[in-house]
Order: C-alpha cells, then sequence, then structure tokens
C-alpha cells in the first residue's frame, strides 16, 4: 500500500471515529441517558474519547494517540458492559411480568424489550474504527510516516 492511500484511509477513519462518537453521545443526550451513574458511564467514556481525539488534533503527540486507544477500549469494554446491562434489565422486567417465563421465550422478550439491548454495542465498533485508526500510527514512531 502507498503512503498516500494509507493516509487517507487513516483520515476516513478518523473522521469515521468522530462522527461515531458525536452522533452517539449527541443520541444518549437526546434521549436522556443519565438517570443513573450506570446511565452517566457511556456519556463520560464519549466524552473523553471526544476531548482526545480534539487533543490529537492540536497536538499530533504519541501522548495523544496512546490517551485514544485506552479511550477506545474503554468505549469496548462500556459497550459490552451496557448490552449485559440493558438485558439483564429488561430480563427483571419481563419476570416482574410474568414470573413463569423462562427458556427461548425470556430471552427473546429480553433481547427485544423496552430498553434496546443491543444499542450499546454500537460503542465496540466505534472503539474499533478508533484502534485501526491508532494501528502503527506515524506519531508512535512504529509504521509508515504521514
Amino acid at each position: 500500500m502507498t503512503y498516500g492511500t494509507l493516509a487517507t484511509i487513516r483520515r476516513i477513519l478518523f473522521f469515521s471515529l468522530a462522527a461515531g462518537l458525536i452522533g452517539t453521545t449527541t443520541e444518549l443526550l437526546l434521549l436522556g441517558h443519565f438517570e443513573d451513574w450506570k446511565q452517566y458511564t457511556p456519556l463520560v467514556v464519549l466524552a473523553v474519547a471526544i476531548l482526545v481525539q480534539g487533543w490529537y488534533v492540536v497536538s499530533r503527540s504519541a501522548r495523544s494517540v496512546r490517551a485514544l486507544r485506552i479511550g477506545m477500549w474503554l468505549c469496548i469494554v462500556s459497550g459490552g458492559v451496557g448490552v449485559i446491562l440493558h438485558f439483564r434489565g429488561n430480563k427483571e422486567f419481563e419476570l416482574e411480568m410474568t414470573p413463569a417465563m423462562a427458556g427461548w421465550e425470556l430471552f427473546r422478550e429480553s433481547i427485544t424489550g423496552a430498553t434496546p439491548a443491543l444499542a450499546p454495542g454500537s460503542l465496540i465498533p466505534i472503539g474499533l474504527i478508533g484502534l485501526a485508526w491508532a494501528f502503527r500510527h506515524p506519531a508512535l514512531g512504529s509504521g509508515p510516516s504521514e
């Protein structure tokens, strides 16, 4: 792959990351996703990632790339934990409504319940996009220069 191709791919990843971070943050704010500390967690993770991405724009430093990597791992973990929490919340609700529910029916109702069980998983590809952007980043001295 040529230098120009790598630079273009890295730019596309960077702007895709920004769009994902800003879009997801906006959606959570519009949904009022801040009733308790568990709901604040993805907002904090996303805000930190946005700030670190801004830090990179200003500094182009290796530290900012490393910090962004950490932020992306936090997005991935937060997304996975969020899926579990949403699913568990739906499951608890379904069992309160129908205590005898079990098996496939309970799973189906929990995964499609009032709280979108898979929605937090959207943080996982955001994190992966950021990690792909940071992979062998030139600021780290571990890949082709841009």
